[in-house]
């Protein structure tokens, strides 16, 4: 994980309300969304939906969704608001121009997924997703599980090659040689982001990853939720008070 050297710690301002010359990068869950028992209980509002639409056009198309959903599900949650998106912690992204770039999935993926199975086949309510490139663990509805849901992965992960990736409630075995960070520096490379100073929203600690990019490139991060340990800057409080930015920026 990122090691957050000189990173704030108390007391971060809200951002600033500012729409010329800057670029947006936002996580899905727990920032455009609010967190939900299950993956697929998290559907799309009209809100959210015309709160994306309005932002995307203010800034004139320099806004993507990136979050460790797959892009489907970023789709199905945004309703189709955006063009511009990265899935799977920036193991597939999707172009302006609506192309697909996509990493081969890493044979040890199907050897995470089985093992999940098996864990999740006596515990109730920890569910396994099949995200293709990655491999994910939800205990949400099961806390006890934790632990061992941890010990596990932490196995395969030794076993597999495969880059862990924890998360709120869930744990994900994914196909190395990508991030948040990287999906960020790949859009800031390409119209229409080019020359924009990036703005990454996020919550979760695989988020950090899109700060430190996001300042590496002039730019600045926003911690949604909780004050915490970050690369962050800025903070919005929770989904609503993120919403309610966005609208504002779409009418700066």
């Amino acid at each position: 994980m990122p090691s957050h050297a000189g990173a704030a710690t108390l007391l971060l301002p809200t951002p600033p309300v500012v729409a010329d010359g800057i670029a947006l990068f936002l996580d899905m869950d727990g920032v455009l969304a609010p967190m939900a028992p299950t993956p697929d209980a998290v559907v799309p509002t009209a809100r959210r939906t015309a709160a994306l639409k309005a932002v995307e056009a203010r800034l004139a198309g320099r806004v993507a969704i990136v979050s460790g959903r797959t892009l489907a599900e970023i789709d199905r949650i945004s309703d189709h608001a955006l063009v511009s998106g990265s899935g799977v912690h920036g193991l597939e992204r999707r172009l302006k121009d609506g192309s697909i770039e996509r990493k081969t999935p890493d044979a040890g993926v199907a050897q995470a997924l089985d093992a999940f199975e098996e864990f999740a086949a006596d515990r109730p309510g920890v569910i396994v997703e099949d995200k293709g490139v990655s491999a994910g663990l939800h205990y949400r509805l099961a806390p006890e599980a934790e632990g061992e849901a941890a010990r596990l992965a932490q196995q395969l992960e030794a076993d597999t090659g495969l880059s862990l990736q924890p998360g709120h409630m869930v744990l994900e075995l994914k196909t190395p040689g990508a991030t948040k960070g990287t999906a960020v520096q790949a859009f800031m490379a390409e119209a229409p982001f080019k020359g924009a100073v990036p703005v990454m929203l996020g919550d979760d600690l695989t988020d950090e990853y899109g700060f430190e990019a996001a300042a590496a490139l002039g730019g600045y991060g926003v911690l949604v939720g909780p004050e915490r340990e970050t690369a962050a800057r800025y903070r919005l409080d929770d989904v609503d008070a993120v919403l309610t930015w966005l609208e504002a920026v779409a009418k700066a």
